[in-house]
Protein backbone atom coordinates (compact mmCIF):
# COMPACT_ATOMS: atom_id res chain seq x y z
CA UNK A 1 0.00 0.00 0.00
CA UNK A 2 2.58 2.42 -1.28
CA UNK A 3 -0.04 5.39 -2.10
CA UNK A 4 -3.13 5.72 -0.28
CA UNK A 5 -4.37 8.65 -2.04
CA UNK A 6 -4.17 6.18 -5.63
CA UNK A 7 -5.74 3.11 -6.19
CA UNK A 8 -4.40 0.29 -3.55
CA UNK A 9 -4.27 -2.89 -3.10
CA UNK A 10 -7.39 -4.44 -1.62
CA UNK A 11 -6.99 -5.88 1.46
CA UNK A 12 -10.53 -8.41 1.03
CA UNK A 13 -12.10 -10.40 -1.88
CA UNK A 14 -15.72 -9.66 -2.11
CA UNK A 15 -17.18 -12.96 -2.13
CA UNK A 16 -20.74 -14.07 -3.22
CA UNK A 17 -21.40 -15.88 0.27
CA UNK A 18 -25.05 -16.72 1.17
CA UNK A 19 -27.50 -13.63 2.77
CA UNK A 20 -30.18 -15.53 4.73
CA UNK A 21 -33.20 -13.82 4.66
CA UNK A 22 -33.26 -12.35 8.06
CA UNK A 23 -29.70 -10.86 7.12
CA UNK A 24 -31.14 -9.09 3.86
CA UNK A 25 -34.31 -8.17 5.59
CA UNK A 26 -32.93 -6.41 8.28
CA UNK A 27 -30.08 -5.00 5.54
CA UNK A 28 -32.84 -3.46 3.47
CA UNK A 29 -35.00 -1.99 6.26
CA UNK A 30 -32.12 -0.87 8.75
CA UNK A 31 -28.90 0.23 6.57
CA UNK A 32 -31.06 3.49 5.71
CA UNK A 33 -31.41 4.03 9.80
CA UNK A 34 -28.25 2.88 11.11
CA UNK A 35 -25.74 2.87 8.14
CA UNK A 36 -23.85 5.80 6.43
CA UNK A 37 -23.43 6.07 2.99
CA UNK A 38 -19.64 6.40 1.80
CA UNK A 39 -19.06 9.72 0.14
CA UNK A 40 -14.92 11.32 -0.04
CA UNK A 41 -15.65 14.09 2.43
CA UNK A 42 -15.07 14.20 6.75
CA UNK A 43 -17.87 14.14 8.33
CA UNK A 44 -19.08 14.97 12.16
CA UNK A 45 -19.05 11.69 14.02
CA UNK A 46 -20.77 13.64 16.91
CA UNK A 47 -23.38 14.42 14.49
CA UNK A 48 -23.59 11.15 13.16
CA UNK A 49 -24.40 9.96 16.57
CA UNK A 50 -26.09 12.76 18.17
CA UNK A 51 -23.98 13.15 20.98
CA UNK A 52 -20.44 13.88 22.05
CA UNK A 53 -18.80 10.65 23.06
CA UNK A 54 -15.87 8.31 22.94
CA UNK A 55 -15.64 7.03 19.54
CA UNK A 56 -14.23 3.47 18.78
CA UNK A 57 -13.44 2.42 14.83
CA UNK A 58 -13.83 -1.29 14.32
CA UNK A 59 -12.47 -2.14 10.55
CA UNK A 60 -13.96 -5.49 9.54
CA UNK A 61 -16.32 -6.29 12.05
CA UNK A 62 -17.45 -10.14 10.36
CA UNK A 63 -20.84 -11.09 11.26
CA UNK A 64 -20.75 -8.62 14.08
CA UNK A 65 -20.92 -10.86 17.24
CA UNK A 66 -18.19 -9.04 18.79
CA UNK A 67 -19.41 -5.36 17.79
CA UNK A 68 -22.69 -5.59 19.26
CA UNK A 69 -21.17 -7.51 22.51
CA UNK A 70 -18.67 -4.35 23.45
CA UNK A 71 -21.68 -1.94 22.24
CA UNK A 72 -24.20 -3.78 24.75
CA UNK A 73 -21.52 -3.37 27.54
CA UNK A 74 -20.33 -0.15 26.82
CA UNK A 75 -23.40 2.08 26.06
CA UNK A 76 -20.99 5.06 26.97
CA UNK A 77 -19.36 4.24 23.54
CA UNK A 78 -19.81 5.10 20.12
CA UNK A 79 -18.78 2.48 17.43
CA UNK A 80 -18.32 2.87 14.17
CA UNK A 81 -18.31 -0.47 12.23
CA UNK A 82 -16.46 -0.58 8.19
CA UNK A 83 -17.21 -3.81 6.85
CA UNK A 84 -17.26 -5.21 3.37
CA UNK A 85 -19.42 -8.51 3.46
CA UNK A 86 -23.12 -7.97 3.21
CA UNK A 87 -24.26 -11.46 5.36
CA UNK A 88 -22.09 -9.55 8.28
CA UNK A 89 -23.41 -6.37 8.04
CA UNK A 90 -27.20 -7.75 8.02
CA UNK A 91 -26.08 -9.53 11.07
CA UNK A 92 -24.79 -6.73 12.83
CA UNK A 93 -27.56 -5.07 11.89
CA UNK A 94 -30.00 -7.60 13.44
CA UNK A 95 -27.64 -7.62 16.71
CA UNK A 96 -28.76 -4.08 16.76
CA UNK A 97 -32.55 -4.75 16.37
CA UNK A 98 -32.57 -7.29 18.91
CA UNK A 99 -30.45 -5.30 21.26
CA UNK A 100 -32.07 -2.59 20.85
CA UNK A 101 -28.45 -0.62 20.72
CA UNK A 102 -28.21 3.11 19.96
CA UNK A 103 -24.45 3.61 19.89
CA UNK A 104 -23.63 1.60 16.44
CA UNK A 105 -23.05 2.93 13.02
CA UNK A 106 -22.11 0.85 9.83
CA UNK A 107 -20.22 1.62 6.67
CA UNK A 108 -20.15 -0.89 3.99
CA UNK A 109 -17.18 0.53 2.09
CA UNK A 110 -13.52 -0.67 1.83
CA UNK A 111 -11.80 1.03 5.19
CA UNK A 112 -9.04 2.33 3.36
CA UNK A 113 -11.18 4.98 1.39
CA UNK A 114 -13.47 5.65 4.64
CA UNK A 115 -10.50 6.43 6.97
CA UNK A 116 -8.55 8.18 4.40
CA UNK A 117 -11.60 10.75 3.31
CA UNK A 118 -14.72 10.38 6.00
CA UNK A 119 -12.56 10.39 9.66
CA UNK A 120 -11.30 13.49 10.72
CA UNK A 121 -8.00 13.40 12.14
CA UNK A 122 -7.74 13.31 15.94
CA UNK A 123 -11.22 12.60 16.54
CA UNK A 124 -10.94 8.49 17.48
CA UNK A 125 -10.64 7.30 21.11
CA UNK A 126 -9.47 4.06 19.88
CA UNK A 127 -9.44 1.49 16.66
CA UNK A 128 -10.37 -1.91 16.63
CA UNK A 129 -9.06 -4.25 14.33
CA UNK A 130 -10.10 -8.16 15.10
CA UNK A 131 -9.05 -11.32 13.13
CA UNK A 132 -8.27 -9.36 10.33
CA UNK A 133 -7.49 -11.80 6.88
CA UNK A 134 -4.01 -13.28 7.53
CA UNK A 135 -3.43 -13.59 4.03
CA UNK A 136 -0.67 -16.77 5.10
CA UNK A 137 0.70 -17.15 1.48
CA UNK A 138 4.25 -14.83 1.30
CA UNK A 139 2.91 -13.54 -2.18
CA UNK A 140 -0.20 -12.46 -0.84
CA UNK A 141 1.68 -10.40 2.48
CA UNK A 142 0.98 -7.16 0.38
CA UNK A 143 -2.74 -7.52 0.86
CA UNK A 144 -2.92 -8.19 4.65
CA UNK A 145 -4.39 -4.96 5.87
CA UNK A 146 -1.72 -3.57 9.12
CA UNK A 147 0.65 -1.89 6.51
CA UNK A 148 2.78 1.20 7.04
CA UNK A 149 0.75 3.78 5.08
CA UNK A 150 -2.84 2.58 6.70
CA UNK A 151 -1.26 2.40 10.33
CA UNK A 152 0.06 5.95 9.74
CA UNK A 153 -3.55 7.10 8.48
CA UNK A 154 -5.03 5.40 11.32
CA UNK A 155 -2.79 6.87 13.76
CA UNK A 156 -3.64 10.04 12.50
CA UNK A 157 -6.91 9.91 13.42
CA UNK A 158 -6.20 8.66 16.95
CA UNK A 159 -6.22 11.18 19.60
CA UNK A 160 -3.79 11.20 21.98
CA UNK A 161 -3.57 8.57 24.03
CA UNK A 162 -6.07 7.09 22.19
CA UNK A 163 -5.47 3.13 21.51
CA UNK A 164 -4.91 1.24 18.71
CA UNK A 165 -5.90 -2.97 19.33
CA UNK A 166 -5.16 -5.61 16.77
CA UNK A 167 -6.17 -9.36 17.51
CA UNK A 168 -4.97 -12.18 15.63
CA UNK A 169 -4.71 -16.28 15.43
CA UNK A 170 -1.73 -16.33 13.19
CA UNK A 171 2.08 -15.90 14.92
CA UNK A 172 3.82 -14.45 12.15
CA UNK A 173 0.80 -12.13 11.42
CA UNK A 174 1.36 -10.62 14.99
CA UNK A 175 4.90 -10.51 15.09
CA UNK A 176 4.33 -8.14 12.10
CA UNK A 177 1.73 -5.75 13.02
CA UNK A 178 4.28 -5.75 16.31
CA UNK A 179 6.53 -4.75 13.81
CA UNK A 180 4.48 -2.49 12.22
CA UNK A 181 2.97 -0.56 14.93
CA UNK A 182 6.18 -0.25 16.45
CA UNK A 183 7.89 1.23 13.93
CA UNK A 184 5.44 4.21 13.82
CA UNK A 185 6.91 7.31 16.09
CA UNK A 186 3.20 8.36 16.87
CA UNK A 187 2.25 4.64 19.04
CA UNK A 188 4.20 3.24 21.65
CA UNK A 189 3.39 -0.72 22.87
CA UNK A 190 1.42 -0.65 25.77
CA UNK A 191 3.30 -4.17 26.72
CA UNK A 192 6.98 -5.89 26.18
CA UNK A 193 5.42 -6.92 22.90
CA UNK A 194 2.14 -8.76 22.88
CA UNK A 195 -0.84 -7.84 24.98
CA UNK A 196 -2.86 -9.70 27.83
CA UNK A 197 -6.84 -9.70 26.35
CA UNK A 198 -8.27 -6.79 27.91
CA UNK A 199 -11.95 -7.73 29.36
CA UNK A 200 -13.87 -5.66 27.17
CA UNK A 201 -12.62 -7.79 24.53
CA UNK A 202 -14.92 -10.83 24.46
CA UNK A 203 -14.06 -14.08 23.43
CA UNK A 204 -16.08 -15.36 20.06
CA UNK A 205 -17.17 -19.03 19.21
CA UNK A 206 -14.80 -19.00 16.86
CA UNK A 207 -11.91 -17.95 19.11
CA UNK A 208 -13.08 -20.13 22.36
CA UNK A 209 -13.28 -23.00 19.40
CA UNK A 210 -9.39 -22.81 18.37
CA UNK A 211 -8.28 -22.24 22.02
CA UNK A 212 -9.76 -25.23 22.85
CA UNK A 213 -8.15 -27.23 19.94
CA UNK A 214 -4.76 -25.77 21.06
CA UNK A 215 -4.40 -22.71 18.80
CA UNK A 216 -3.00 -19.06 20.06
CA UNK A 217 -4.33 -15.59 19.73
CA UNK A 218 -2.29 -13.09 19.78
CA UNK A 219 -3.35 -8.66 21.03
CA UNK A 220 -1.69 -6.17 20.17
CA UNK A 221 -2.56 -2.98 21.98
CA UNK A 222 -0.55 0.70 21.24
CA UNK A 223 -1.35 3.87 22.30
CA UNK A 224 -1.25 7.32 20.77
CA UNK A 225 1.91 9.56 21.94
CA UNK A 226 0.95 12.49 23.43
CA UNK A 227 1.37 15.24 21.07
CA UNK A 228 5.64 16.33 23.20
CA UNK A 229 6.39 12.33 23.48
CA UNK A 230 6.28 12.42 19.55
CA UNK A 231 7.30 15.69 18.79
CA UNK A 232 10.70 14.33 20.73
CA UNK A 233 11.00 10.94 18.67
Amino acid sequence: MSDLHTAHIRSFVLRQGRVSNAQARHHETLMPVWGIVYEPRMFDLADVFGRVAPKILEIGFGMGETTAVIAAAHPELDILGVEVHTPGVGSLLKEIAERNLANVRIIQHDAVDVVRDMIAPGTLAGIHIFFPDPWPKKRHHKRRLIQPDFVRLLTERLAPGGYFHCATDWEEYAQQMVAVLSAEPLLENTAASFASRPDYRPLTKFEQRGLRLGHGVWDVIFRRRAESSAAGC
